[in-house]
């Protein structure tokens, strides 16, 4: 085990909501910033950037995207300027070939799953950052395999976030009172955190496979949010300790189950 290496994070980042608030799930990511070794760099496979091929942020400067909608004005005004790193996404595009990776130079930036969480692990801004995106057209195990891929970087002094929520059922939310989980999200939560150091290859692994579950139909309706998870998974090298860092599903069916790979 290689003790000098970054460690990596699934964070499960919620509402938008969290930027503004001050919460037990906010608090865990502060904390992890002030305890966590300092990046050289961050990317972030978010499930806000939910594309046919693969991008990568690749401006000096990306704006802060405020990818949705009828929230408080506040949170409208929250910019987070963390410079962009065109270095680092070319070593992405080598990295991570043969698969395409398109440099993106001016259409997209940072969206709420990545700056949303990271503003509260490093407030000032200073660290550069890219967002890689989710590639709607291959399957479970290849988002694994890029994971693995991207294990690289974490001994290069390169934090490495995967933000979604393994539960993310929006239909299915219960916004006025009643915040008891479902038990299917219960139970697939459940499943996933059993399932979080199964050892074999890519292709039979529980949560490569996670379409098996009862529960991850109504739990996943949609692969966007539970994906950035395999490509930590991926990251993992089989003897690193993973942890949970933080746990519990708002408003019945939104997990905010968060990992740590490595120490």
């Amino acid at each position: 085990m290689n003790t000098s290496r970054m460690p990596a994070l699934f964070v499960g980042h919620g509402s938008p909501m969290n930027v503004l608030e001050d919460n037990m799930y906010t608090r865990s990511w502060q904390q992890l910033g002030k305890t966590l070794p300092r990046p050289k760099a961050i990317v972030v496979v978010s499930a806000h950037w939910y594309t046919r091929g693969t991008g990568v942020t690749a401006m000096p400067n990306p704006k802060t995207i405020h990818d949705f909608g009828g929230f408080p004005q506040a949170l409208f005004d929250t910019q987070y300027p963390a410079p962009g790193a065109p270095d680092l996404a070319q070593h992405l595009v080598d990295l991570l070939a043969p698969a395409a990776v398109i440099k993106d130079d001016s259409a997209w930036g940072f969206d709420h799953g990545s700056w949303g969480v990271v503003i509260k692990m490093y407030p000032d801004a200073d660290i550069p950052m890219v967002q890689l995106s989710i590639d709607a057209t291959q399957s479970p195990v290849w988002h694994y395999e890029m994971g693995r891929k991207l294990a690289a970087l974490r001994d290069e002094g390169i934090l490495l976030i995967g933000s979604g929520n393994v539960v993310h059922n929006l239909r299915t939310i219960r916004w006025q009172g009643g915040s008891e989980a479902y038990p299917w999200a219960t139970a697939f939560d459940q499943y996933v955190r059993d399932n979080l150091t199964w050892k074999g290859e890519a292709q039979d692994h529980p949560l490569v496979n996670y379409m098996d579950h009862s529960g991850a139909q109504l739990s996943c309706p949609t692969p966007d949010h539970y994906l950035p998870l395999l490509y930590i998974l991926g990251a993992w090298d089989g003897e690193e300790p993973v942890s949970i860092v933080t746990e519990g599903i708002e408003m019945g069916s939104l997990s905010m189950l968060s990992v740590q790979v490595g120490a």
